[in-house]
């Protein structure tokens, strides 16, 4: 990380105008947010086969690449697929290469979206106690799916010290310490998200923040 100076956040553009007022926020808080009751709130936290909007007009993004039947392959023993959805949703997330970024960039095309760029040093000086790095895209669970599990969000202090150790399956090799990070995420939310913007690029301008 100490060589990583920016992270990347790809954000529905209509969700833009409530990310500044109110910071970056997983799926559970924006759940919280919109006042939803545990029965109400119950299709927005299970696998969502379309993106869904939220009664306070925030969009929440589909999981079609990681259906039930493709967690089932991959997933660790200690965990189901409704317990691998409530993990995702309770943090928000991260891209550390624009490689990646386009990727997703280019698979969300069906809607407008915003790109924000954060500078990630000032971000972990503020939030690294609750941050993690993966080493895969965590939303994906087709095509040869990497075994995942609560291991695969690796403490960014533990991974400073150790890479890969504390991700690699029981009995199996780490991975190579040179293996990059695919994916920076912070549990809960970001209040203070606008302080680290340092870049936004909407779909018909970019500007300096």
């Amino acid at each position: 990380m100490t060589t990583i100076s920016y992270a990347y956040h790809l954000a529905d553009a209509e969700n833009w105008p409530s990310i500044q007022r109110d910071g970056l926020l997983s799926t559970d808080a924006l759940i919280r947010c919109a006042g939803l009751s545990e029965q109400n709130a119950a299709p927005y936290r299970r696998y969502r086969d379309t993106s869904m909007q939220l009664p306070s007009g925030v969009w929440i993004r589909d999981q079609r690449p990681m259906p039930p039947e493709a967690l089932a392959r991959c997933l660790d023993p200690d965990l189901d697929a409704d317990g691998w959805y409530a993990l995702v949703n309770s943090k928000v997330f991260f891209w550390l290469s624009t490689t990646r970024l386009d990727r997703h960039r280019a698979a969300c095309a069906n809607r407008p979206q915003v790109t924000i760029v954060i500078d990630l040093p000032a971000l972990l000086s503020r939030h690294g106690s609750r941050a993690c790095v993966t080493p895969f895209n965590v939303g994906n669970a087709r095509r040869r799916a990497a075994s995942r599990g609560h291991r695969t969000f690796v403490p960014v202090e533990s991974w400073r010290t150790s890479r890969w150790a504390a991700e690699a399956p029981r009995g199996a090799p780490a991975r190579s310490p040179s293996h990059p990070p695919a994916e920076l995420t912070v549990d809960g939310a970001v209040p203070d998200f606008m302080d680290f913007v340092v870049d936004v690029r909407t779909p018909s301008v970019a500007r300096r923040a």
